[in-house]
């Protein structure tokens, strides 16, 4: 019997090809239980870029072999439901890596120069008439930062980690990292524990999956021990970061700046306060998302996908 593939959502041709190739792919377009439950039915596979997979979806697809998250993390996969069912979920480790850490090095720069209000100000014309371009943006405040010279902490060194670690050395900063897990450090950083990292970072950024150790892990407690004007990036996850108490400390000055690439629910709804802040960067889960790191996943999910669909995979 022909595989019966579901995909919540497209994925970027590479993969989807694989995946035609070896069953019959169905897109449903669609991430609420409701609409996917007729589908789900006589589902083989199903593969999900950000959206949840519940317990009750589980249960109402009974050809389930295999589960496919398109990105990295699993955290929105009910994996115990998937285990008690005896059905595998594979990821993209390391697939979107690179784009993800291009892009936490592009936020932090962005921060620091106050890319966003220069623009917006420019733009608008609202720099004082008599004077030159360079003098004004001295006179309105929006004077940078270099990133040479400075620390960043990272929290979490796994595949993303280290690639933001390279590229940190490589402008000329000094790299702390922190994890719970024991990790070997590329040249050139160094493990410390929070409390230093916390206390040393110019910037911070977070590498670390949501589970209840890591959930409002950037809270009060840890913004108070924070340099008053460091900034702080989130490509990881929502709940890593308490977010009322990071708009707190972005008003009060304790904060300098928050690039924040995700969010709970998403998207968000349009009068979060994040995505009207002076001092952040909203943007939307998109730090993964270019074509080269799309193509790598896509392919990366296929073959996670493929390699279970065979007729000893089933259940």
């Amino acid at each position: 019997m022909t595989p019966q593939i579901l995909l919540t959502e497209p994925i970027a041709a590479a993969g989807l090809d694989l995946l035609r190739a070896a069953g019959e792919v169905h897109v449903a377009h669609a991430t609420d239980p409701a609409t996917l439950a007729g589908p789900l039915a006589t589902a083989d596979a199903l593969v999900v870029r950000s959206s949840p997979v519940t317990a009750e979806m589980l249960a109402a697809a009974p050809r389930l072999k295999v589960i496919g998250r398109h990105g990295a993390g699993l955290d929105g996969i009910d994996l115990a439901a998937a285990e008690r069912l005896g059905i595998p979920v594979v990821g993209t480790p390391g697939a979107n890596a690179e784009s993800v850490a291009e892009f936490v090095i592009l936020a932090a720069l962005t921060l620091a120069r106050q890319l966003p209000r220069a623009v917006a100000t420019l733009a608008a014309a609202e720099f004082a008439e008599g004077r030159s371009l360079p003098s004004s943006v001295v006179a309105t405040g929006l004077t940078g930062t270099m990133l040479a010279g400075r620390t960043l902490g990272l929290i979490g060194l796994g595949a993303i980690g280290r690639g933001v670690a390279a590229r940190a050395r490589g402008i000329g900063m000094t790299v702390l990292a922190y994890d719970v897990a024991a990790v070997d450090p590329p040249q050139g950083v160094r493990l410390v524990d929070l409390d230093r990292l916390l206390s040393e970072a110019d910037v911070i950024s977070l590498h670390v999956p949501q589970t209840p150790a890591t959930s409002g892990l950037i809270g009060t407690a840890a913004l108070a021990r924070m340099r008053p004007d460091a900034l702080l990036v989130n490509t990881a996850r929502a709940g890593v970061v308490d977010t009322a108490a990071v708009l707190a400390a972005l008003d009060t000055g304790r904060l300098r700046g928050y690039a924040v690439d995700v969010f709970a629910p998403e998207p968000p709804d349009a009068a979060d306060p994040l995505l009207h802040h002076p001092r952040v960067l909203a943007t939307p889960h998109m730090a993964a998302m270019t074509h080269d790191a799309l193509d790598a996943m896509a392919m990366a999910v296929a073959r996670g996908v493929l390699a279970y669909l065979s007729p000893e995979g089933t259940r």
